[in-house]
């Protein structure tokens, strides 16, 4: 199989996503929908950082069990960084979004690059849109590391299993869409088309941008940086959507929604390797 057609199929595995988005058009979901669609993401969230960390920590593991030190100082330190700048970068990148004043940006548009400014301005513009965002960078980034995987299979000659790890990926980030709307829904914001896709094309994109690069590139200590790095910006919105979560004061729906969500990851897991990925 050519390199190109691979390329395509990575992107294809990363738009999967775009199945789940329009979820985010509900209108009005009533107070308890909100809460469980919420509750729902938080779960699904949870189980990606369990299987996000787990892949980044494989490298290091392996070259513990090797007695590998030197390999495995540094896979641990690269992985302790991008996690850090993961979870503070979107702290501070919370904060910085929400003093800006979207507004002002909006009545410019200079082309396609202003459109695409001006609709991602709009997209951060509520607390709901700026957490609906971080969902997509976060993905984003564990989509990014992957596509080097789903690269690195193909130049080193593994079709096979570059094909399956593109079927499994695409099965994950189908359920990874509704995920990034859930806060938009449990806050009873309609999003645009265009913003639903963009945070599809922050989200799925990397998919195949990170199947280019690992065509060319094949570098373990690259792909537990982005893991590192997604798995700190999940954490934060795992935090964040428990904030939303409290609000809404339903403990109980909430906590049997989470289980559901985190069975719902669990699942799709176990249907990809049973089915050989």
């Amino acid at each position: 199989m050519s390199g190109s057609k691979i390329a395509l199929l990575g992107a294809i595995a990363g738009f999967t996503i775009f199945l789940g988005l329009p979820l985010g058009r509900l209108r009005n979901p009533a107070p308890r929908l909100r809460a469980a669609l919420n509750a729902v993401a938080i779960g699904i969230l949870l189980f990606l950082l369990w299987d996000v960390l787990g892949q980044a920590w494989d490298p290091t593991d392996a070259a513990l069990s090797d007695h590998g030190w030197g390999k495995a100082v540094v896979s641990g330190l690269v992985l302790a960084i991008g996690f850090g700048i993961g979870l503070i970068g979107l702290v501070r990148y919370d904060r910085w979004i929400a003093r800006r004043n979207a507004p002002a940006t909006a009545g410019k548009s200079e082309g396609p690059g202003a459109a695409a400014a001006t609709e991602l301005a709009r997209t951060a513009s509520s607390p709901a849109s700026r957490l609906a965002l971080m969902i997509a960078i976060g993905i984003g980034l564990h989509n990014f590391a992957e596509g080097l995987a789903i690269g690195n299979s193909a130049a080193s000659g593994e079709i096979s299993l570059a094909v399956l790890l593109i079927i499994g990926f695409g099965l994950h980030n189908a359920t990874e869409g509704f995920g990034i709307v859930a806060p938009l829904a449990a806050e009873g914001t309609r999003p645009s088309w265009a913003t639903l896709g963009l945070l599809g094309l922050i989200g799925g994109g990397p998919t195949f941008i990170g199947t280019l690069i690992g065509q060319q590139v094949v570098n373990d200590t690259l792909s537990v940086a982005f893991l590192g790095l997604a798995a700190g910006s999940i954490l934060y919105v795992v935090i964040e959507l428990l904030a939303v979560a409290r609000r809404s004061g339903r403990k109980e729906l909430t906590a049997w929604m989470i289980l559901l969500g985190l069975f719902a990851g669990f699942a799709t897991d176990a249907v990809i390797t049973a089915a050989g990925v």
